[in-house]
C-alpha cells in the first residue's frame, strides 16, 4: 500500500501541541519524506520549550506508524536557540570526565545521568575515527565479523548518519520490520544483527540533519530497536568528534571505543582528538588500528608503505593505549566490501580475515578483563 505526505499530514493534525494547536498548524514541521513506507520528518522549536514538545514527538511517531502502509517512522526533534537569546556561561570543548559524575541530590542533573543499559546488550563499543576515509565502516563490519567468530553473540549498529555505509558493505537492500511493540528488528546477515539509518532512507538522499536531528536519530536507533540477547553492540560511529559521539556516550555506558587511523600524519592529528574525546568523557580506549598499513604488489610481492607505516603503533606507544594491529590495503578487502561480502565471511581462510580475527580475539580479550562480557 503506498503511503502519501497528505496521509502523514493527515494524521499529524490530530496530534496537538503544548497550546492545543493542531501540530500541521503550529508551523513546526520539516517537509515530510516518504519513501517505501519509511517516513521521516523534522519539529523544529525553540530551544527553550524541548522538553515540553518531547511528548509531542513520540505522540507524532505514534500517529504517523499507524497509517496503514507506514513500516518505518523516524522523527527528530530540533530545538535552536532564537536569535538575541542570551546562551549560557560554559567552556569551550568536552567537560573532564569529573563534571560528567551523577550531581548531587537537589543539583544539577549531569549528562551523564541519562546512561541507561540496552535491555539484552552486555556491552556496546564504538569504533570511531578523526576523519573520513580511512576505512573505518569496513573494519567495524570486519571486526564484527570477527568477534562472531570468537563464539560471541554480535550486532552492529551503522550510526554514520551522514554517509551510512553498512547496507553497501553488507548487500543488505530490505527495510526492517517492526514486533508487536511498535519497534524495529534488525536484519540478520552474516550471523550478525545489523541496523542502519540506511536502510530507512535512500541510498541518494542527502541527509541534511541538524545537530539535535542526528541526536534523536542514534538515541532511537539505539532505543526503539530490539536487538534481542548480544554479548557486544559494535557501533560504527561517523568521524569526528561532534554530537554523534557524546549522544552515544551520554545514553548508553559504552564498555570501550576502537580507534581507527592509517599511518599518515594528518589521520593520527585526528585520530589524536578522538582519542582524546573518549578519554574525557570516560569511555575505556580498547587500543588503536593501523588501516592501510601498507600496500603489497600482488604481482611482483613488493610492499610499499604508500601512506607511511608504523604512525598508529607509535602512537598507541606514546598515548600507553593498545596497538591492535595492522591491516594493509589490498584489493581483495575493497572488492569484497563493494560487493557486499565482507572478507571475514567470504574469504574465512585468508590472511586478511585472519588479521581481522586477531584484532578482534585482543578486543573479545580486552573486555573480558573488564568483565564486560
Amino acid at each position: 500500500m503506498s503511503v502519501t505526505q497528505q496521509q502523514i499530514r493527515d494524521s499529524l493534525a490530530k496530534v496537538a501541541t503544548p497550546r492545543g494547536v493542531p501540530l500541521t498548524q503550529a508551523d513546526v514541521l520539516s517537509d515530510v519524506a516518504v519513501t517505501d513506507g519509511k517516513v521521516y520528518f523534522s519539529i523544529n522549536v525553540d530551544a527553550a520549550e524541548a522538553r515540553a514538545w518531547e511528548s509531542v514527538r513520540a505522540a507524532a511517531e505514534a500517529a504517523v506508524r499507524a497509517v496503514p502502509g507506514v513500516v518505518s517512522a523516524l522523527v527528530a526533534l530540533t530545538a535552536e536557540r532564537k536569535p538575541g537569546t542570551p546562551k549560557p556561561q560554559q567552556r569551550a570543548g568536552v567537560a573532564p570526565a569529573s563534571a560528567h559524575r551523577p550531581a548531587p541530590a537537589g543539583g544539577a542533573q549531569s549528562p551523564m545521568a541519562r546512561q541507561a543499559e540496552i535491555p539484552g546488550v552486555r556491552a556496546v563499543i564504538a569504533v570511531a575515527s578523526g576523519k573520513g576515509g580511512v576505512g573505518k565502516s569496513t573494519t567495524a563490519l570486519n571486526l564484527s565479523l570477527g568477534l562472531r567468530d570468537q563464539g560471541l553473540r554480535v550486532g552492529l549498529l551503522d550510526a554514520d548518519i551522514y554517509g551510512p555505509s553498512v547496507p553497501r558493505l553488507t548487500g543488505i537492500h530490505q527495510k526492517p520490520e517492526l514486533d508487536d511493540s511498535r519497534k524495529m528488528i534488525p536484519i540478520k546477515r552474516f550471523g550478525l544483527s545489523v541496523m542502519s539509518i540506511g536502510f530507512l532512507v535512500d541510498e541518494e538522499v542527502p541527509m541534511i540533519w541538524r545537530g539535535p536531528m542526528v541526536m534523536s536519530a542514534i538515541t532511537q536507533m539505539l532505543r526503539d530497536v530490539d536487538w534481542g540477547q548480544l554479548d557486544v553492540l559494535v557501533v560504527d560511529m561517523p568521524p569526528g568528534t561532534g554530537d554523534a559521539q557524546l549522544t552515544l556516550a551520554q545514553n548508553v555506558p559504552l564498555k570501550g571505543a576502537v580507534i581507527v587511523s592509517t599511518p599518515q600524519d594528518l589521520a593520527l592529528i585526528d585520530a589524536r582528538r578522538g582519542l582524546a574525546m573518549f578519554t574525557k568523557v570516560d569511555v575505556p580506549v580498547l587500543g588503536i588500528i593501523e588501516n592501510m598499513s601498507y600496500f603489497m604488489c600482488p604481482h611482483c610481492g613488493t610492499r610499499s608503505d604508500i601512506f607511511g607505516h608504523g604512525g598508529a603503533m607509535h602512537e598507541a606507544e606514546r598515548l600507553g593505549v593498545p596497538f591492535l594491529g595492522e591491516v594493509p590495503l589490498h584489493m581483495d578487502i575493497r572488492a569484497s566490501s563493494d560487493a557486499g561480502t565482507p572478507v571475514v565471511e567470504s574469504e574465512p581462510n585468508g590472511p586478511h580475515a585472519a588479521i581481522y580475527r586477531t584484532i578482534a580475539g585482543k578486543v573479545r580479550d580486552r573486555l573480558k578483563a573488564a568483565a564486560a562480557i
